[in-house]
């Protein structure tokens, strides 16, 4: 990778993706992870501080990006539940199957270039009844917004670490498999608006009986 991909996008993508809102969101949907846990794109691991340790039994942390995780040490240290790396991408997750109880996802499948296959291999190593969380940013269900998203988002990827403005989260989601059983959909507050439209829900693996 590049000195801007390995060096300066970390900086840039670990401080948009820790204002105080996003900080907030978080606070809210990390602490539902139960047992062994899988964090796709864990990026500098700001969600560590958010797990329960009386509920979690230890976080797969899957990051390729050496940069990431080099940004991460000082949340690892004061990690209170047990992580493990996976430095490989989405797609590829090294993990038996039914092995995880939890996948969260937080700022991820925006950035993750064959999302469907990573969606995929999540269901795959997710139990049956399993949870899926997650919250992330994508399609707005309006024009002029809707538009510009899909108007900008080539140039923007480029220059954001592959980030799309434009997936439709949900429908991904339902794509790969996975049982939708909650979904907030809202505009952060003094977000821009092409970027700022969020998914915030769980689904289940419904392989079979929960």
């Amino acid at each position: 990778m590049s000195f801007y991909e390995e060096r300066i996008l970390p900086h840039l993508i670990d401080k948009a993706c820790s204002v105080g809102q996003v900080m907030k969101l978080r606070s809210q949907l990390v602490p539902r992870a139960r047992g062994a846990v899988l964090e796709v794109g864990m990026g500098s691991a700001i969600n560590l501080q958010f797990y329960n340790p009386g509920t979690v039994e230890l976080v797969y942390g899957l990051e390729p990006s050496q940069g990431m995780r080099l940004k991460a040490a000082d949340n690892l240290a004061r990690s209170r539940v047990p992580v493990q790396w996976l430095d490989l991408p989405g797609e590829e997750i090294p993990l038996p199957d039914n092995s995880v109880d939890t996948v969260l996802l937080t700022f991820t499948l925006c950035t993750i270039p064959d999302h469907q296959r990573a969606l995929e291999q999540m269901m795959r190593v997710l139990r049956p009844g399993g949870e899926l969380l997650f919250l992330e940013h994508g399609e707005a269900p309006e024009n002029p917004t809707q538009k510009w998203q899909h108007r900008i988002t080539p140039v923007w990827k480029k220059f954001a670490g592959g980030c799309h403005l434009n997936r439709p989260i949900d429908q991904l989601i339902e794509q790969a498999g996975f049982d939708i059983r909650e979904l907030d959909n809202f505009y952060m507050p003094r977000a821009p608006q092409i970027a700022g439209y969020l998914y915030l829900g769980m689904a289940v693996n419904p392989g079979a009986a929960e």
